[in-house]
């Protein structure tokens, strides 16, 4: 489904991302994992065409994509979740859902989606009228991915879910992907807690300085002596 092939990401004189080529199949999760300033987020801003990439190909779904205008990433079906939620505070919960079927007109289909939203997040059901700025940081994170979803995407970019939040919210936003990749969604997840991320997903890709240096299966690489000293703590 996506095709990424040596892509380059830079800022200023500082190459953030280099030569990196990876893909992922339809219907799977994959994990991108790396320390911080890897060239991770880099590398999803530049497939969700919110930066520029300076080298490189990105294909999706047998399309290029690598110059098209941002705003036009969402209607061919790539919604991404930002690192740091990204939700519009002004703005209450259904509002926030609302924007993120602002490409759609089938308006019974918005309607169900909605309540399909609310039925994996029923906090943000009970807090609809409430502005998404005076949410906790994981009701919060609860928003911005149901907000992506209300798109209706084929490809779901997670860029950091676990971040700043509890155990016990990190769990729950985690049985929410794990829920909706059950059903079918295609997913590329971004996450500093690499157990977590590998245990996720089918596949994964770690990422040092802004390269691709190790992938394979996601219960190869948590079984791989580099991974378990560098990522796992172990």
């Amino acid at each position: 489904m996506l095709e990424v092939t040596g892509l380059h990401v830079a800022y200023g004189g500082i190459q953030a991302v280099r030569n990196v080529t990876f893909h992922v199949n339809e219907g799977e999760t994959v994990a991108l994992i790396g320390a911080n300033g890897a060239g991770k987020t880099s590398t999803l801003k530049a497939i969700s065409r919110v930066i520029d990439s300076t080298g490189g190909d990105i294909h999706f779904r047998s399309e290029k994509i690598t110059r098209i205008a941002s705003h036009d990433i969402i209607r061919k079906g790539i919604a991404m979740v930002p690192e740091g939620r990204g939700v519009f505070p002004r703005l209450t919960v259904a509002e926030n859902l609302a924007m993120g079927a602002f490409v759609r007109n089938d308006k019974a289909a918005i309607a169900g989606d909605l309540e399909h939203v609310y039925g994996h997040f029923p906090r943000l059901k009970e807090r609809a009228a409430q502005l998404a700025g005076t949410l906790s940081g994981g009701e919060q994170q609860m928003l911005a991915i149901g907000r992506a979803l209300m798109s209706r995407p084929k490809l779901l970019l997670l860029d950091e879910p676990s971040m700043g939040l509890a155990p016990l919210m990190v769990q729950k936003i985690f049985e929410v992907v794990r829920a909706v990749a059950a059903q079918g969604m295609t997913i590329l997840l971004i996450e500093q807690n690499a157990k977590l991320a590998l245990q996720t997903s089918q596949r994964g890709y770690v990422m040092e300085s802004g390269e691709i240096t190790l992938n394979g299966e996601a219960a190869e690489l948590l079984d791989d002596p580099k991974v378990r000293a560098a990522y796992l703590g172990e």
